[in-house]
């Protein structure tokens, strides 16, 4: 799948918070500057054209709907991450928020528990 852009992004996060959305019930969600109509509905035909969203017609109106769900994108999104910047390693992942202090002794505990349990 195409990479998307910040506000293509954007634009997904509140198409998967509301299931299905016509774009004058999106421009409301979008937390900066409200956005010119026209410039959303663009933003959604792109987002349609690379196949992360669908729509139903209803008369010339057009409602969208996510087809690519959030946890597909995410690991979309990490497997490239992973690849791009970690060497494709998920321990060179889990290293670097460690030392960040983005990740605490307890959580990681906590995940060699959800992987112990996965392996029972």
């Amino acid at each position: 799948m195409e990479k998307l852009t910040n506000k293509e992004e954007e634009i997904m996060q509140i198409l998967w918070k509301l299931e299905k959305a016509f774009v004058k019930e999106i421009i409301p969600e979008i937390k900066d500057q409200r956005p010119h109509y026209n410039t959303i509905s663009t933003i959604v035909r792109n987002l349609e054209e690379k196949g992360y969203v669908a729509h139903n017609a209803y008369g010339n109106t057009h409602q969208y709907y996510p087809v690519l769900s959030k946890e597909a994108y995410l690991n979309q999104f990490m497997n490239l991450a992973t690849k791009k910047f970690f060497d494709n390693s998920y321990k060179s992942v889990v290293s670097f928020f460690a030392k960040e202090e983005k990740i605490s002794a307890e959580e990681l505990r906590e995940i060699l528990e959800i992987i112990e349990k996965k392996e029972k």
